[in-house]
């Protein structure tokens, strides 16, 4: 059957950039175009001619414009097949056109909702019941029907038609395809509104995922691996995925990992604080009251490790922060923070050779931007949990004769906040508010252990330790002293809890509980 001529229009739009010119094009090649209420008026603004939906059916908008389009004469017209003569018949018996182009897009649900004051009625009020049901019926019969839902379609749609008079199947079928995606998302996002509304322990009853792609990347983890970067409707807060790129080559799929990382991380302290991360762990961490200061200190404590790694910041990078990364001998892929300063932006974007394609990445606010509930894809399904949030004294107790002094206190507050983003096994070390010693991602705890006080060396005397997870023996304690560590944080429940506590006051080494663990896997 040859693709049916392009004779009538329903054009019914919320988004309303581009539909201007888009109908001045379907006008010029002589296409009758019905519209309703607000676009109608639109497009007559526009010196466009257009057909009200309510003069061609007979019937006006009612309920304060919730009944529009919802009418057998539009949805016959759209919903018979052509070749179909019983259905020739009954559009001829009732006097129904038939519409060939169904241009439609959705009133403004996901916009409503970003809105922190909306009302549950302002999100009701802004849930499409037409124009979800023309694009369904354009769609569905779309072996005569065009149906767009995007302005991105636009150019194509009207090519075609301007060089046949009609649309071929296969850009129908293309375009199909996208408006039950489009019609799928917006449902999905009205139906993860109100679903968290009622949740069990926190979480959702169901989760309804529809992802739009937004970026192919070069690879994935390894060269020989596809990879693209999707979006999330709704989604608040830090957004890495429409983050702002000022500078620098593609981000790959290891930095976004590592960025995604960068942030949760400096999410965890109000004071200005500076990450540098490698392979989804953090290799130097610290705070000061001078950004700059937080950066050289965070620098300092593995500056092997930190070569090829990304920068997170959790305020605005200065000039003399900047100053700091030119005239340092490091090489770094991606920054990230909420703001760049001009100034620093021009500094960090000029010679030597590694500054001209390092990536500059501006997130915005990271305040209150924390994700409400974490995926991970398994095989047959998906684990997901609440995000691991920190906590500061809640349900901690110290368990040994001796106790931490007031600074060691903030010490161990500090380390604490930073080993729940380290890969497990992890044990942190840490003085004067940064790390000096990390040890990561180890099978034994104890390994871990020697791992950040090799990293630490003689820095490592004086400072604090805190570990994600129970130590199983005393031997950690044992190395720990020996280094020179006075002071340990670390959640308790070991079995041999009172073997480990009885090495600690053997040693002189204070030791605090606190009753919550902070696995990374």
């Amino acid at each position: 059957m040859e693709s049916p001529k392009i004779c009538r229009a329903l054009i019914s739009v919320s988004e309303k950039r581009g539909i201007d010119d888009f109908a001045k094009g379907l006008m010029d090649r002589g296409v009758t175009i019905y519209s309703t209420g607000g676009t109608a008026t639109f497009l007559k603004k526009a010196g466009i001619d257009v057909v009200d939906i309510a003069e061609y059916t007979g019937f006006p908008e009612i309920l304060d414009g919730r009944v529009k389009t919802l009418h057998p004469k539009v949805f016959s017209g759209i919903l018979a097949r052509r070749e179909n003569e019983s259905h020739a018949q009954t559009l001829k018996e009732f006097d129904i056109a038939t519409i060939e182009l169904v241009v439609v897009n959705l009133y403004p649900f996901e916009a409503t909702i970003a809105n922190e004051n909306v009302t549950e009625q302002q999100a009701i009020e802004q849930i499409d019941i037409g124009g979800p049901s023309l694009i369904r019926a354009a769609a569905k019969n779309y072996e005569s029907v065009t149906v767009a839902t995007g302005a991105e379609q636009y150019a194509a749609i009207l090519g075609q038609i301007r060089q046949n008079g009609r649309t071929s199947l296969q850009l129908r079928r293309e375009l199909m395809a996208a408006a039950f995606e489009h019609t799928a998302r917006y449902d999905s996002i009205i139906a993860d509104y109100f679903s968290t509304k009622e949740t069990v322990v926190g979480l959702p009853p169901t989760i309804n995922l529809t992802l739009k792609r937004e970026k192919s990347l070069r690879y994935g983890e390894n060269s020989h691996q596809a990879a693209a970067v999707y979006s999330v409707p709704g989604s608040s807060g830090a957004d890495l995925v429409l983050a702002k790129q000022l500078h620098g080559k593609e981000l790959s799929y290891n930095n976004l990992l590592d960025l995604d990382s960068a942030i949760f991380l400096m999410q965890s302290f109000p004071e200005p604080a500076c990450c540098v991360l490698k392979h989804n762990n953090p290799c130097g961490v610290a705070i000061d009251v001078k950004l700059a200061i937080a950066c050289e200190k965070a620098f300092m404590c593995d500056p092997v490790s930190a070569y090829g790694s990304i920068l997170g910041f959790n305020r605005p990078v200065d000039v003399a922060t900047t100053e700091f990364l030119c005239h340092g001998d490091f090489f770094v892929e991606a920054i990230l923070a909420p703001k760049f300063e001009p100034d620093a932006i021009e500094l960090l974007t000029t010679k030597p050779k590694w500054r001209a394609n390092v990536r500059l990445i501006e997130i915005g606010s990271l305040n209150g931007s924390e994700q409400p509930i974490e995926l991970r894809q398994i095989h047959g399904g998906f684990l997901v949990q609440q995000p691991d949030s920190s906590e500061r004294y809640n349900h901690w107790k110290v368990v040994t004769d001796a106790a931490p002094s007031p600074n060691d206190r903030m010490q161990l507050d500090f380390a604490w906040n930073v080993v729940r983003h380290v890969k497990s096994n992890a044990i942190v070390l840490a003085k004067e508010n940064a790390t000096v010693g990390i040890g990561a991602g180890q099978m034994s705890r104890v390994d871990s252990v020697d791992i950040a006080i090799n990293k630490a060396g003689p820095r490592g005397a004086g400072s604090v330790m805190a570990s994600d997870a129970f130590f199983p023996f005393p031997d950690s304690i044992e190395r720990a002293a020996h280094a020179g560590i006075l002071t340990i944080v670390q959640p308790g429940g070991s079995v041999r809890d009172d073997d480990v506590i009885e090495v600690c006051n053997r040693l002189g080494v204070s030791m605090i509980f606190t009753g919550r663990r902070h696995f990374r896997h």
